[in-house]
């Protein structure tokens, strides 16, 4: 995984670590000390609705955060497409109109008071079977004095699309509510079994009006100062990856993606513009940030072994340590010879390869001035050994690590 930004800790083995406070001896089978589960973990939000919420609620995790909105809404309250779709409804109602977000269909409806033809496009809706893909497009449907016909449990774009289709849509008008983007595949399968098809685009993504805290989360993603971003709409998936290749920087963006820092998405949907480049994902059962944060903090604690030290019990996080459960920040440069460590523990790793984790620039004096301090850090000396003229490990009590709560 990886180390913060900079802005989070300095870099360097030349910095300052903060005196640790004393570390009480860890007796196994003692219940550590309760923790945050994301504490020591830089999570990046991406959102551009609901950033603020989704920022609070990794925080209250202990996450430190870094919000940096990939995509900007703009509403077509005065665009043209979505004025002539509306009057085609009004004129020709359709006899199915599916709803795909609260915010969308919201949007639909208020840019035809500005109009003044909501009247009578609500009207016409009356006499339609509106499907709801999920519960914030049913209860926009309701505020807008609607009824829904029915709603999957799954609020999934392809379960609407297999209802309508086992329902029968040939020789059916059905209207669409685009969400940002167009839906090809859903559109083309309907027109394929019969249905004429009008697609409604409420809003539209673009580029963020500040384009360069996206791309400082680029460079933190790719240089390694962020464990997790979380996804919350596929456009915000897309434009990350969009923006990563206007700079030129997609492809190091995907490898980061692939290795070091977890893809939290909302839901498959979400996850499919990562997917097309073979990034692994993750999302929870239900599409909801409150359950993408329940599962980001059960994801990325679990990512890290528990490993039995010198009577301790140590955990690596993003840019700390857990010593038997109480947090203990760790400088980025230190964090990687950590890490080196914990790559083999209770293995001996020589000065060569404890030298190359600090980088290019550092002489072999720093390798004995990092792991002292590294020592001081951990708030245990004897959490780290120094075998004569080979190097040092970890000093692990056991060859095998255990699980957290063991």
């Amino acid at each position: 995984m990886s180390a913060t930004p900079s802005t989070l800790s300095a870099a360097g083995t030349g910095a300052e670590d903060p005196a640790p406070a004393p570390a009480r001896p860890h007796t196994r089978g003692e219940p550590a000390a309760t923790v945050a589960p994301l504490a020591g973990f830089t999570v990046a939000v991406t959102a551009a609705r609901r950033a603020d919420e989704l920022a609070a609620m990794l925080r209250r995790k202990g996450a430190e955060v870094v919000c940096a909105p990939a995509l900007r809404i703009v509403p077509l309250s005065d665009d043209q497409r979505l004025a002539a779709a509306s009057r085609e409804l009004i004129r020709r109602p359709a006899d199915v109109v599916v709803a795909t977000t609260g915010i969308g269909f919201r949007g639909w409806v208020e840019a035809c008071e500005t109009w003044g033809t909501a009247e009578p496009l609500l009207a016409a809706m009356h006499n339609s079977r509106l499907l709801a893909r999920g519960p914030k497009a049913k209860g926009a449907i309701r505020a807008a004095g609607l009824t829904e016909e029915w709603s999957p449990p799954s609020e999934s774009s392809a379960e609407v699309l297999d209802y309508l289709l086992a329902t029968g849509v040939e020789g059916l008008r059905v209207a669409v509510q685009l969400h940002g983007e167009p839906l090809p595949d859903f559109c083309a399968a309907l027109r394929l079994a019969g249905a004429e098809v009008v697609e409604v685009p409420v809003y539209r993504w673009t580029l963020p009006d500040d384009v360069a805290a996206l791309d400082r989360l680029i460079e933190d993603i790719t240089g390694g100062g962020v464990d997790a971003v979380t996804f919350t709409s596929a456009p915000a998936a897309a434009g990350l990856l969009d923006r990563a290749e206007a700079v030129g920087m997609r492809a190091p963006l995907v490898r980061a993606l692939s290795r070091d820092a977890l893809a939290m998405c909302v839901g498959p949907v979400t996850a499919r513009p990562l997917m097309a480049y073979d990034v692994p994902t993750v999302w929870p059962g239900r599409a909801r940030i409150g359950a993408l944060v329940k599962r980001l903090a059960e994801e990325l604690p679990g990512r890290f072994p528990s490993l039995p030290v010198a009577g301790h019990r140590l955990r690596l996080r993003g840019h700390a340590a857990l010593v038997d459960g109480t947090v203990r920040p760790v400088s980025p440069a230190l964090m990687r010879v950590l890490r080196e460590l914990a790559r083999r523990p209770g293995q001996v790793r020589d000065r060569a390869d404890l030298l190359a984790s600090l980088g290019g620039d550092a002489d072999a004096h720093a390798v004995e001035t990092a792991v002292a301090r590294l020592r001081t850090a951990l708030g245990d000396p004897k959490i780290i050994q120094t075998v004569v003229k080979r190097g040092y490990r970890l000093a692990l009590d056991s060859g095998d690590c255990l699980p957290e709560g063991d």
